[in-house]
């Protein structure tokens, strides 16, 4: 199965590799695990039936594990990594718990990918600023990723990412990577350093001083919500329209399907209008940040 979101026409409408049964699960396989910090891992799957998941970067999965039940996921990796695809898990509760003491080979199901992602074509061909705070990098990565392999599509492109501290920082490897390439302007900050840490200490809007963002940059930001607000102001003193600000909002997410209402800020719902919007949509709804 081709991936359509690689190609130069997508259009970014929401994919579901089973549309006849939206509430029937897919079996999935894990290829990998990494422990990326105390709390979290970083799971590589692929599907099963050896079939290939259509997908746009920031969808999300519903992921469950038998007898444990089932949580909304954002997908951590790019659908130009056609063969295999990347969630990251929390151990917050009951079912994430479960789920981080599987191991490879072991099974888990998916329902999905469900959702409105990044607007691709919105997007390309313009400079772009990612901004991801903790956890945050988890479903941006499927952008950055999607970025980096299609590099010539994109104007200049600078990541900010900030976390509470050294132990904290996600995707390690990834992080070694992008600060030594020359496809990504990368800067990094800790809200409190360590003996071993050389780089940024300050909140992620320290960051700003170290770039210079144009006006008409895409930015899209993703993290805690105390962060929003604060980034938000930084871009409204560069001059960023609202309409060019995308905040992914998945952390209130639950069936993704639109049924449950734990979503839903006013007439939106996160699972189906998002979990991306533009600010502009969004800003003049009190609960959505």
């Amino acid at each position: 199965m081709t991936c359509n979101c690689c190609s130069s026409n997508d259009t970014n409408d929401t994919k579901i590799f089973d549309s006849k049964n939206l509430f029937l699960p897919k079996e999935t396989k894990i290829v990998k695990v990494i422990q990326s910090t105390q709390l979290e891992r970083h799971f590589t799957l692929r599907l099963a039936d050896g079939g290939k998941m259509k997908f746009y970067p920031g969808q999300i999965l519903e992921v469950s594990l038998h007898g444990y039940g089932e949580i909304p996921i954002g997908l951590a990796s790019s659908p130009t990594r056609e063969n295999t695809f990347d969630i990251v898990i929390r151990s917050t509760g009951r079912v994430s718990t479960a789920i981080n003491q599987l191991k490879e080979g072991d099974s888990l199901f998916i329902r999905g990918p469900l959702g409105h992602g990044f607007d691709l074509p919105v997007l390309r061909n313009n400079n772009i600023l990612i901004v991801a705070g903790g956890i945050g990098l988890c479903p941006t990565r499927s952008l950055i990723q999607y970025i980096m392999d299609r590099r010539s599509e994109f104007k200049r492109f600078s990541l900010f990412y900030g976390s509470r501290d050294p132990s904290q920082q996600m995707f390690l490897d990834d992080l070694s990577n992008w600060r030594g390439s020359a496809d990504v302007e990368f800067h990094e900050t800790v809200d409190k350093g360590d003996a071993t840490w050389k780089g940024n200490v300050g909140v992620i809007t320290t960051l700003f001083k170290k770039a210079n963002i144009a006006p008409d940059t895409k930015v899209i930001i993703c993290g805690p919500p105390v962060m929003f607000k604060f980034v938000i102001k930084e871009l409204d003193s560069v001059g960023i329209s609202h309409k060019n600000i995308f905040v992914d909002l998945e952390r209130r997410m639950k069936c993704g399907l639109g049924k449950c209402g734990h979503c839903q800020i006013n007439d939106k719902y996160v699972c189906v209008d998002g979990p991306v919007f533009t600010y502009s949509d969004i800003e003049n709804l009190e609960e959505a940040l």
